[in-house]
């Protein structure tokens, strides 16, 4: 299985998020520091929580959108919103005007872009691709992810400051790129007649669709062993990077002094690194394990090295444990991946992705939870929670697995089942 092989849509998506993740991962990271330069860090906490609340309704709504009239349509019209709110910030930060609330308007408008056209992205790559596909496809997914925003992200801190209109205008051209991109060059996956309703009509089918969803008691377990591991992921610049700045003290390596914040800055790095460096051998070493013991395996070591990470001071264990569990982190990502993309019946996957894409602020939730609770318990007790919250979902994964792979195996035996839409 090569790159030349994957369906048109795929190798596009795969370019396009890599270049716009490279331009936005300059910009988006550092969008918070300059909202609490503008309004406070306490206004910035409340606005930054509007945002996340916003994306994830929207996500509800483009999971039904797409599935209802097609994962084109859901795309297109969410990327115009988004070049116009991006060239909104353009002119709102430009030499001749300095606007952080309308620029702020439109980091609501890009929020509500992300959450209608995420379940729509996620939903065309099942479509168009087989089981056989989706790992190499998800690895080189996530090698592109990781590799563009590591580098936008170097270059963003050098350039933010200075450069913010020119940037802007740089993250303008891409998205102007992705329009002509979606509407032009990528084909419909999925197309359904759907007879003229009220809004009414819509919003109970929308319910309706989500409670079939939130009734299927092994995919919601499959999500919540996936909330449960992925927040482990969080820890790093939640509770391991406050109490790494708290309590590490400064110690001397290769002449160079290094306190906790320098640590931790040093740890998120050597993960970029060597995901970008491990990603290009996954698809060829992960064949030699059965996909449920690669998971298994992946997710203890994941867990088990973040728990340590949570709890040593010993900068040669920080660095080891970081090589341990991101060696786990290559390894279950696209496993972990397969899996989700084999569970959606083929006529709801929009929604299912929705629900599936709710992890990311689930899992924030429990690292911000875990910040308070390191106030009131040791160090050691904290850790234990936290590797126990990442143990926990290995175990849920382990119990559910083999129903799993029996689910996806009966409908891989139905006609067309291994089949993607051309």
């Amino acid at each position: 299985m090569r790159f030349r092989d994957f369906h048109k849509n795929i190798k596009i998506r795969i370019i396009e998020t890599f270049t716009s993740r490279f331009v936005g991962g300059m910009i988006f990271p550092f969008m918070t520091i300059y909202l609490a330069q503008h309004f406070g860090a306490k206004t910035t906490g409340m606005l930054l929580l509007i945002t996340v609340f916003i994306g994830i309704v929207n996500s509800f709504l483009g999971g039904y959108l797409s599935d209802q009239f097609g994962r084109k349509k859901v795309m297109l019209w969410a990327e115009i919103a988004r070049l116009m709110a991006f060239i909104i910030m353009m002119l709102c930060n430009s030499p001749f005007l300095v606007s952080p609330s309308i620029t702020f308007m439109m980091m609501i408008v890009n929020s509500i872009s992300w959450g209608l056209a995420g379940p729509a992205n996620d939903a065309m790559l099942i479509d168009v691709s087989t089981p056989e596909q989706r790992k190499l496809m998800y690895s080189i997914t996530y090698w592109a992810n990781n590799l563009s925003i590591a580098i936008g992200g170097i270059l963003g801190a050098l350039l933010f400051q200075h450069y913010l209109f020119e940037l802007f205008v740089a993250l303008c051209i891409v998205e102007c790129e992705v329009v002509i991109l979606v509407a032009f060059f990528i084909q419909e996956s999925h197309s359904r007649q759907v007879g003229t309703i009220g809004i009414s009509e819509h919003l109970a089918q929308l319910f309706s669709n989500y409670q079939t969803v939130f009734r299927d008691k092994l995919f919601v377990m499959f999500v919540i062993a996936g909330v449960l591991v992925f927040s482990m992921e969080l820890q790093l610049t939640n509770y391991i990077g406050i109490r790494l700045s708290r309590d590490m003290p400064t110690q001397t390596v290769l002449f160079w002094p290094v306190n906790g914040l320098t640590m931790m800055g040093f740890l998120r790095s050597e993960n970029t690194i060597l995901v970008a460096l491990l990603v290009l051998f996954v698809s060829k070493l992960g064949g030699l394990m059965k996909d449920k013991t690669t998971l298994i395996l992946s997710c203890t070591l994941f867990s088990i090295g973040y728990g340590v990470l949570s709890y040593t001071n010993n900068i040669w264990l920080l660095i080891g444990f970081m090589l341990i569990l991101t060696v786990g982190e290559v390894f279950r990502v696209p496993v972990e991946q397969s899996y989700t993309a084999a569970i959606p019946p083929d006529d709801a996957r929009s929604t299912y992705m929705a629900i599936n894409g709710l992890k990311y602020n689930t899992a924030m939730l429990i690292a911000s939870l875990t910040i308070t609770i390191g106030t009131y318990l040791p160090t050691l007790a904290t850790s234990l929670i936290i590797t126990g919250i990442g143990l926990t979902g290995t175990v849920i994964y382990y119990l559910i697995i083999p129903s799993l792979e029996n689910r996806i195996a009966l409908k891989n035996s139905e006609p067309g089942g291994v089949q993607a839409k051309a």
